[in-house]
This record gives C-alpha cells, structure tokens and sequence, in this order.
C-alpha cells in the first residue's frame, strides 16, 4: 500500500503541476508522450502498423502539427474485427495488462486490454476529482452502481482515497435495488456524498424525495441532461459530472469554479469533429475521437469512442486543460428521420408532467416513422392523456410518428452495464 501511495502521490503532483500549463507547453507534453506512444506501437503493433501502412504514412509524420490527424478515425467496429491487436511487449514500469470488456449497451460490445499505468492514472484523476471538488473525506460516501452485485458496507472510501487520507464510512448500493430500498438505505446512511447514473437519480426525483445529508450528487457514465442538472442543483445544492469510458478511464471532469468539463489532457488528446473531420469550434457539436497516450497494450490512436460533445472555449478558471461544454450522447442517440436525415431529438420531455403523471420515459425508434415511448406512471393513463403525449411528440420532433405505448411498473430496465439512455434508435440509415 506505501509503494501504491507513493505512485498516485507522484502521479497527482505532476497533474498539479501540468493543469495550468499554456496551450503550447500541454501540446509540447502531448507530443513527447505521442512520440513515446507511437514509436512503441509501430515496433510490437502489427494493427497499428498496417493502419500506417494503408494511411501511406511513416510513424515520424504524426508528430508534424497537424500530422496525427491525417491517420484515418478508428471505428469501434474496425476494433472489433481487428487482429493481431495487442502489444505483448511493454516498458518497463507499464505492466501487468487486464482485459476490460465495454459498450455492450451498443450492440457493439469490444474487448480492451489496458495496463497497470493505466489504472493508475483512472486512480489519478478520480482524486483529481475529490480535491477539485473539495470534497471532505471524512464525510460519508454513498455509490449507487452496477458492479455491486448485493449491499456493501464499509468503514472507509476505499482506494485511491484510503491510500492518502484517512476517510469517513462508504455505503454501495446494487443499482437494481428498489426504488423504494434505496430511498430508505441512504436516509439511514446519512451521506454527504452520494454518487449515482443520472438515470438513477431522476427517478429519484421523481418521487419528490428529501435526503437533507447530501450536499453534492456525482454523476457518472450516462448523460447527464441539463434539466437534470439545475434540478439536482436546486434539491441538493451542488452536482459534479464526470465524463468516462472503459476505453480511456476519465475523459473529462467538470470545472469546480465554471460550467465547463476539462479534459484530461496530460493523458489523452481528444477531438471533437464535425461530419467532414474537421474540427469542431467553440460551441460546436461532434462526433469525440481519442487516443490514449498512456496505453502501450491497445493502440487507441484516433478512436470513435460513438460519443457526441460540444466544444468549449478556455475556462476562466485558469486551468489550461481544453474544455467541452456539456457530453450530448451517444451517436445511436440520434433521431432518423423519414427523409434519411439524423439529428439530436427533441421529444418535449419537459411537458410530460403537464400532460400526464409520467415518472421515467424512455424511446425506442424501430422504424422510419414509428417510435415505442417506454413509461413508468404514478396511475395508468387515460386514452386522452396518451394522445395528448402523442401529439406532444409528434409537435416537437416535427413529424407526425406513429408512437407505441409500453408500460413498466417501477422503473425501465437499463442495459446490462448499467447504463440508460433515453433515446435510442435501432433503425439502420
């Protein structure tokens, strides 16, 4: 555990140290990591030299400005077919490797291999996380989350916090533990932290709960809606969102002084790009495309990971690290019009509750003009409240769908990894 303390130690001083560089010092870093990243790869990657070679390209020219961008984007299913992916060889100080397996929420699940830096460094920015939020780690700590497979009690936080700070109780809760359950074990609990899907935390809401121990709520692996947001914001006082993935670990945590999310940039580069591979601007949305400067196992270079993100300008907080204004979502999350045409969907969620007692909805888009609107209800709705959403959906998404009911009892199944969307369009374009 001392040998462990010590490396994260390390690991956060030079974050403190690399936060706040200027623009051209954190693109100098990223550079010398790339050159390190690169010049494994291309010698112990057979995948990552045949992309080279198909891209007509010499290791040496993604090192020019501008030069990694001319490697062609790497789409997970191009992942999934791929051979002879992993490196076996790895620098000193890097291994061992662990095999993650993720996004089996998308139909397209890829197996990853990452390594003992790796892990590290996912340990890293979640304190980085903690001492940005000032978080106080003698404070209760309650997780509502997939991976626990029954109640979990403990007398501390557990790792990365426990190896530096001494830390109040935690408490995990199976995030298919009732509704009901839940609300009663975090009243007892008392926690001043509670982290949880914002999934899981609307339905929460819904019930119209107060839990007056919490002071913040951290959001993690779904998309976390602005309504949402200024909702918990207003019945908790404060929420701080976290951007991640099984692929890379943290991707972004959000500013503690402004409503931006910084990237983790000392570790990856991260683009945002429009349809022609362009870069996104401030205020622009597109498709995220990463590579992870710190995995010499895998070679994510330019890697779709099937998120949508804005782009946001330099925080005022004075953090160097590049910013996005908010996570949109995944691309299957986008609404295929009859025309062929795809775009963020606007279902006017925001009126459900004027129109009828709806406590969680979610959309399945199984054909061009047909949706099935998933709901969870205080009381079975009346023909006319049904039409009334209808014709609710059909307004704001601008197009008369024909729109299916199906109904839940307490809440709508998430995918197996836990995670919820909204949205979800299964129609092939």
């Amino acid at each position: 555990m001392r040998a462990m303390a010590g490396g994260l130690t390390a690991l956060l001083r030079q974050l403190h140290a690399t936060e706040r560089l200027a623009p051209d010092a954190l693109a100098a870093l990223q550079g010398h990591r790339l050159d390190l990243l690169t010049a494994h790869l291309a010698t112990h990657s057979t995948h990552f030299r045949a992309r080279l070679r198909e891209a007509g390209l010499h290791r040496e020219e993604l090192l020019a400005p501008g030069g990694l961008q001319r490697l062609p984007v790497l789409p997970r299913r191009s992942l999934q077919n791929a051979t002879d992916l992993f490196c076996e060889t790895l620098p000193d100080g890097h291994g061992p490797t662990y095999e993650t397996k993720t996004s089996g929420s998308t139909g397209e699940p890829v197996v990853i291999r990452r390594t003992a830096l790796n892990g590290m460094d996912w340990m890293a920015t979640t304190m980085r996380d903690h001492l940005w939020q000032r978080r106080d780690f003698r404070q209760p700590f309650c997780s509502i989350r997939a991976n626990f497979t029954g109640l979990s009690a403990s007398k501390d936080w557990g790792p990365p916090a426990t190896w530096l700070f001494k830390t109040g109780p935690s408490l995990g809760i199976p995030v298919t533990t009732d509704l009901e359950r839940q609300i009663a074990l975090i009243r007892e609990f008392q926690p001043r932290y509670l982290l949880i899907y914002p999934s899981n935390l609307a339905a929460l809401m819904s019930r119209g709960i107060q839990l007056p121990s919490i002071r913040q709520v951290v959001t993690i692996a779904e998309t976390l809606s602005p309504q949402l947001r200024d909702e918990a914001v207003f019945t908790f006082g404060a929420i701080a969102d976290t951007y991640s993935s099984q692929e890379f670990g943290t991707i972004a945590i959000q500013c503690p002084d402004a409503p931006l999310y910084h990237l983790m940039a000392e570790n990856l580069i991260v683009e945002v790009l429009n349809g022609d591979g362009s870069p996104c601007r401030d205020g622009e949305t597109g498709r995220v495309v990463a590579t992870d400067l710190r995995n010499f196992a895998t070679p994510l270079v330019r890697y779709e990971i099937g998120d949508l993100a804005q782009v946001g300008p330099p925080c005022p907080c004075g953090r160097g690290l590049p910013t996005l204004r908010r996570i949109v979502g995944r691309e299957r999350n986008l609404i295929l019009m009859p025309d062929g045409t795809r775009h963020w969907p606007v279902v006017g969620f925001c009126y459900f509750r004027e129109i009828a007692p709806v406590m969680q909805y979610q959309f399945i888009q199984d054909g061009r003009e047909t949706l099935e609107l998933r709901l969870v209800t205080e009381r079975p709705l009346t023909t006319q409240e049904e039409r009334g959403l209808e014709s609710r959906v059909q307004k704001t998404m601008g197009f008369p769908f024909a729109v299916r009911f199906t109904y839940f009892q307490e809440r709508i199944p998430a995918a197996a990894n836990g995670k919820f969307e909204e949205f979800i369009c299964r129609v092939a374009a």
